[in-house]
């Protein structure tokens, strides 16, 4: 998302993938990548944590991306409720979340 040029970022509905057979939709209903806030979310591996750095698997990024922010997902907000590893307290802590 931060190599898209400027001139080349969607503000207007379209049809995805220029196909005109399917309805013009915002950008925000797309993959797209030319997105006006050219910012994106992965859920990922973290594979380790070496000082500063951090290895993951997963990651649906070009390399060099900048990463803004790492946030641990719990197995609760998940719609599947896929295995994810994580402390036993969490499910305690997500206990009361959506009541």
């Amino acid at each position: 998302f931060d190599q898209v040029a400027e001139d080349k970022i969607e503000r207007r509905s379209r049809h995805p993938r220029g196909n005109p057979a399917w309805p013009k939709v915002g950008i925000f209903a797309q993959r797209g990548k030319n997105r006006p806030n050219r910012i994106g979310a992965t859920i990922c591996r973290l594979l380790s944590v070496e000082g500063l750095s951090i290895r993951v698997q997963g990651l649906d990024a070009l390399e060099g991306t900048p990463v803004l922010d790492v946030k641990p997902v719990m197995q609760e907000f998940l719609p599947e409720r896929e295995s994810v590893r994580q402390p036993r307290w969490v499910h305690e802590l997500m206990a009361e979340y959506f009541a």
